[in-house]
């Protein structure tokens, strides 16, 4: 498994930001071994419900234990595929979702964003991870598909008439780099 899970510090501004908003409905688009998985479960407390999508079957398979053994597997719905072949099918049952995190493949992110507003409502909350990655982001000799996905969704977050965006930085123990978080209009 790699070990590129959420901090704990970041879990639980995740838990908490489920919380403070009255989020019922989650989306996770990118699950790894469940860590934010189950932060975001217990944000939504017992009566809520996480969908979480992840692509990997081994990965979907450690979270599932995991969510288990943290007592929230009964509120949380894990999905393998690939998320933009998943997305729709969740748009097709009638999905509306009050906070969408995304922590996935960075390429796609843009991508990720569209359907968290289509999937979203007004009020609905959006979080990206992984927004700085130590300044690489924003670096003009990072040119990799990564960096230029996480600049693209950046620009059109700002820029999208429906939602109303702030980045922001933090510093921990996994180092420098941020979320970005907006509001759906």
């Amino acid at each position: 498994m790699p070990a590129i899970e959420v901090s704990a510090q970041h879990g639980k501004l995740l838990s908490l930001l489920a919380t403070i908003s009255g989020s019922t409905r989650v989306l996770e688009i990118g699950t790894l071994a469940g860590y934010s998985t189950i932060n975001l479960a217990r944000g939504v407390g017992p009566d809520g419900s996480v969908v979480t999508l992840e692509y990997e079957p081994r990965h979907a398979e450690v979270a599932r234990a995991n969510l288990t053994r943290a007592g929230v597997a009964d509120r949380v719905e894990v999905i393998v595929g690939a998320a933009l072949d998943t997305l729709p099918r969740l748009a097709e049952r009638g999905d509306v979702f009050d906070l969408t995190f995304i922590d996935a493949d960075k390429e796609n992110n843009v991508r990720y964003v569209e359907w968290a507003v289509k999937l979203g409502r007004p009020g609905s909350i959006i979080v990206v991870d992984n927004v700085t990655r130590f300044g690489r982001v924003l670096a003009p000799a990072a040119d990799d598909a990564q960096a230029r996905g996480v600049r693209d969704m950046l620009e059109m977050m700002g820029s999208h008439p429906r939602l109303d965006t702030a980045a922001i930085q933090t510093v921990g123990t996994k180092g420098w780099d941020g979320f970005a978080v907006a509001l759906v209009r």
